[in-house]
């Protein structure tokens, strides 16, 4: 086969001009073929007229997009969705075990499994009963798991034995009341019944002679664990300043500018009405990797202000700590909401409180113990199922905690 000729369109066009003599005449004659050979297709496939799908709808047309939700929003509607129907399927299934009896021909660990997974009660109940509340489940009063003694709240506390009852409510069996996840508030409120008990039995041993101080020992070990906490607390350990590769953008605040603000407000409150002269400073700092101890004059005033709390208190402070990581910013929140001596009644109008100032909260504390967490799910983006769970657990913790010490006495 004998192979095409290619000539080049240019060099040809410009061969003939030079060959041919111009006239008037032959003028637009090679002009016309000029432009008839720039204009030719370099390919010989057919060009085929594109096909228009005629419209067959009727009726108005569709409305305009909608913008998406905000996802967060979103999970939360949707898991709040999928907990009413797992509700509604265990009551439909509580009630197709209550109405089968149990079979005579199962053995006694069986049968106290069966009985694990049913619940005994049916109503919840807050009474007062000799100057205290107390929580029952139908006609049996509510008990503490490792004494058997009646679970009794103070009467000035009735927000707390009304949340623990409905807290007793929302439980589908015997075994959910053995999760300790499930019952944040009857774990509470025992924790602070078994400090009071102990706080007891050691003045009883003092009156006695057979001991000194009057100092539970369960009181001091707590105070040793938080103390702990002090010289690695999260609003005391800065991240180092920002590098020249790692500055932040125009308009926002670096984590160790959060970290600051953060910490000056909380210490100047605290070195200001609850310790009064006593000296906090950031006990991480700059590029350095061991935490610095406060001075020891600095850690006896604060210790002896926590032997110093209510069984209540001390309880809630615990649960706060052990929560936040971190001790500054569970006393901000026991301080503010708590009925004994220690609460100083700043906010929403109370007694010295500045004008306009606001309460420091639940999530005011949540924020302060994720500054970290926050600052970086911001800027990279958060795990579902994780930082999410954790965010809410965290807020429930501490709303356990403002539920003890929060009451109507007098400050």
């Amino acid at each position: 086969m004998k192979p095409s000729t290619r000539i080049a369109l240019r060099p040809a066009i410009r061969q003939q001009l030079q060959c041919t003599h111009p006239t008037p005449t032959t003028v637009p004659l090679i002009a016309r073929e000029y432009q008839r050979q720039r204009q030719r297709q370099i390919h010989t496939t057919p060009a085929t007229p594109a096909t228009v799908s005629p419209i067959h709808g009727t009726g108005p047309p569709p409305e305009p997009p909608v913008p998406a939700a905000d996802s967060a929003s979103s999970r939360l509607e949707r898991r709040k969705k999928q907990a009413d129907l797992l509700s509604k399927a265990q009551a439909i299934r509580q009630q197709q075990s209550e109405a089968k009896s149990t079979p005579p021909s199962l053995s006694k660990k069986e049968r106290a499994e069966a009985l694990l997974r049913k619940r005994f009660w049916k109503h919840v109940h807050v009474h007062e009963v000799d100057g205290a509340w107390e929580v029952h489940l139908d006609t049996r009063p509510l008990r503490r798991p490792n004494t058997k003694d009646v679970v009794r709240v103070p009467l000035s506390k009735p927000l707390l034995a009304s949340a623990l009852a409905v807290e007793w409510d929302s439980l589908l069996s015997v075994y959910q009341a053995s999760r300790q996840h499930l019952i944040p508030l009857t774990s509470i409120v025992c924790r602070a019944l078994d400090i009071a008990d102990d706080d007891a039995a050691a003045a009883t041993r003092r009156g006695a002679g057979e001991g000194e101080g009057g100092v539970g020992g369960v009181r001091a070990a707590i105070a040793r664990v938080l103390m702990r906490y002090l010289d690695t607390d999260s609003l005391l350990c800065w991240a180092p300043p920002p590098r020249d590769d790692d500055l932040p953008h125009e308009g926002t605040e670096s984590l160790r500018d959060r970290q600051k603000k953060a910490a000056e407000e909380v210490v100047g409150f605290l070195t200001s009405r609850v310790w009064p002269g006593v000296e906090i400073e950031p006990v991480l700092d700059g590029e350095s990797i061991m935490p610095r101890s406060h001075p020891e004059v600095t850690c006896q005033i604060v210790q002896g202000w926590i032997m110093g709390l209510s069984p209540w208190e001390l309880a809630g402070l615990e649960r706060g700590v052990l929560a936040g990581k971190g001790l500054l910013g569970a006393v901000r929140l026991l301080v503010e909401w708590s009925e004994g001596f220690v609460g100083t009644g700043v906010g929403d109008g109370a007694s010295g409180a500045a004008p306009g100032e606001k309460r420091f909260g639940v999530e005011e504390a949540a924020r302060l113990a994720s500054i970290e967490v926050d600052w970086q799910t911001g800027r990279w983006g958060e795990v579902e199922d994780t930082h999410d769970v954790e965010k809410e657990d965290l807020r429930r913790q501490l709303g356990s905690v403002v539920l003890l010490v929060s009451g109507t006495g007098v400050r």
